[in-house]
């Protein structure tokens, strides 16, 4: 999976309404022209999403909170974090259309650019995996599934009736992933000594590792299972790339911070 999240496109913590579960999810797309250059610069992807944002917050008559998918997939594979885990979508229609469902965007539209890439797929499938580990249901629709529209038009309609395969054959049910216990992660950062060669408190410390160390911030040679100073510092990195400031980025992990590190790196948080 690859998550381009809040952080990195800029935005603070969504301000929708929180909701922990749901039927399932939606698929949607952008009932307008959406330019064929996409397939060519991944940067007008960001653009396009991040402008897609802007419309929604300045649009009065629906007075959205933020963005009002949760995911977009864009088609170089990319997921795009919107609303994010735990937040009701805006994009369903109406309160209880959201509340029966979250919301992904692929970035294709009415016109120009109208065919999702296997990559789009791919990122979509993704999103519902994504949403399905932290309180979405099985169900898997279509925008125009209980309302009178369009989308998510015929190419992104037809894929969803198949059951939103993923491109290639392959299972629609993930692998078994890692999960690392908040509470102990949170011992490990608090109690683990700085001191080579002690032992380990907690082996999953090295899971929260690995994914620091791919996102730049921890020198791969202290991954070592200790949530030592390094890693207290690189993990306050990654809060700070969350958004988080202050005592809250004091790089002991929260739910928060840790569940888009794992929805990144491929990993599930246990609270």
């Amino acid at each position: 999976m690859k998550l381009v999240t809040r952080a990195q496109l800029g935005w603070p913590t969504s301000a929708a309404p929180p909701q922990t579960s749901a039927k399932g999810v939606k698929v949607h797309y952008e009932g307008a022209t959406v330019s064929v250059k996409l397939l060519d610069d991944h940067d007008l992807c960001i653009a396009k999403w991040k402008a897609i944002r802007k419309d929604h917050l300045a649009n009065p008559k629906e007075n959205y909170s933020d963005i009002a998918y949760n995911y977009g997939a864009c088609p170089h594979g990319h997921l795009l974090e919107g609303r994010g885990l735990g937040r009701r979508t805006g994009a369903n229609g109406n309160q209880e259309l959201n509340r029966a469902h979250y919301a992904i965007c692929g970035l294709v539209g009415s016109k120009g650019l109208t065919e999702p890439t296997d990559a789009m797929l791919g990122a979509i499938r993704d999103g519902i995996e994504l949403l399905r580990r932290h309180g979405a249901g099985k169900e898997i629709k279509g925008h125009r599934d209980g309302l009178a529209t369009a989308c998510p038009g015929e190419h992104l309609y037809a894929w969803v009736r198949k059951g939103a395969p993923r491109p290639g054959g392959s299972p629609t049910v993930p692998g078994p992933r890692p999960v690392v216990d908040l509470s102990k992660v949170i011992a490990a950062a608090l109690h683990d000594p700085d001191k080579a060669g002690t032992p380990v408190s907690y082996a999953a410390v090295r899971t929260v590792e690995k994914a620091l160390v791919a996102e730049g911030l921890l020198d791969a040679g202290y991954a070592d299972g200790h949530f030592g100073g390094a890693t207290v510092k690189a993990y306050s990195a990654w809060q700070h790339r969350c958004g988080f400031t202050g005592a809250d980025a004091n790089g002991i992990p929260g739910q928060v911070s840790l569940d888009r590190l794992g929805a990144a790196h491929d990993f599930d948080v246990r609270p």
